[in-house]
């Protein structure tokens, strides 16, 4: 368990840690959150986290106490503090203290700051046989490009799909695909590869940019628009993109093989790509 947290700017011991029970965040979900991958101690792709970070707050009116550089900077002294090498760290922002009241409240309140750090190994078994998905409508609100702490629309999803025996959700609106309970999604039919575009909709993911940034560097075409269901279920490759997945492959679908039941070629091409660029910022995995 992680000893030492975050508490608006200073590291203590976890049992020491609390939050008053009006803060906004857990009376009304009122704030913002990220998770960063560590690898060997450092955090992957941490500058695009924090930007989206400091995106998400202002969408919602959120003034972030810190600098970019203050906030980073504590987050590499709990990492060091914990002595994590592999895993995540945790991270949100809620609007602060304050009267339970609907509006927002005065501009002197200050938001209030959580972080702390978890073990959590690369999923390397299932990364190489791929994993198991339903699909089902996404019932979220309409601004799911804010990565915000109202998730109780990902959680019931995903708990459908672990009581299906399955690790992920995809989600369709009106029979287009969006993306997981807490994953992007990609197919691939006939060398290319479909995802829905960075709108409203769907969380721009930290790790689908990678992605992105991969197949315009290695010649892959991408076409971001949205797709049927019917689509997902005829691909000839379907893969998640996330922080904790990375790369990761769908080779069963609602009971039902999908994309020949293994891994493709894509997909696997996509998997090694994106370790090189993991080891590239971080060191040898």
């Amino acid at each position: 368990m992680t000893q030492y947290v975050a508490v608006n700017g200073n590291l203590i011991d976890r049992k020491n840690a609390y939050i008053d029970i009006e803060d906004r965040g857990y009376q009304f979900g009122d704030g913002v959150y990220e998770v960063i991958r560590v690898y060997n101690g450092k955090m992957f792709t941490g500058n695009e986290h924090l930007e989206r970070l400091w995106k998400s707050a202002s969408s919602i009116g959120i003034t972030i106490p810190h600098s970019r550089e203050e906030l980073k900077a504590l987050l590499e002294q709990l990492i060091q503090k914990n002595k994590l090498s592999l895993g995540t760290v945790y991270l949100q922002y809620t609007r602060g203290i304050a009267p339970r009241k609907h509006p927002f409240p005065s501009d002197d309140v200050k938001p209030t700051l959580v972080a702390y750090t978890k073990d959590v190994g690369r999923p390397e078994e299932k990364l190489h046989s791929g994993i198991k998905a339903i699909q089902t409508e996404d019932i979220r609100w309409l601004r799911c490009d804010i990565k915000s702490l109202n998730l109780l629309g990902n959680l019931l999803a995903n708990q459908k799909a672990a009581e299906a025996g399955c690790d992920e959700a995809i989600l369709n609106r009106d029979g287009r695909v969006t993306e997981g309970s807490h994953s992007n999604i990609s197919i691939v039919k006939g060398g290319k590869i479909y995802t829905h575009p960075a709108n409203n909709y769907i969380l721009n993911g930290i790790s689908r940019r990678v992605m992105l940034e991969i197949c315009a560097r290695e010649g892959i075409q991408v076409i971001e628009e949205p797709f049927a269901v019917k689509e997902l279920q005829d691909a000839d490759e379907i893969f998640l993109t996330g922080t904790t997945v990375e790369v990761m492959p769908v080779i069963e679908l609602d009971g039902k093989s999908a994309g020949g039941g293994k891994p493709g070629p894509v997909t696997r091409k996509l998997q090694n790509w994106f370790k090189a660029e993991i080891e590239n910022q971080c060191g040898r995995l």
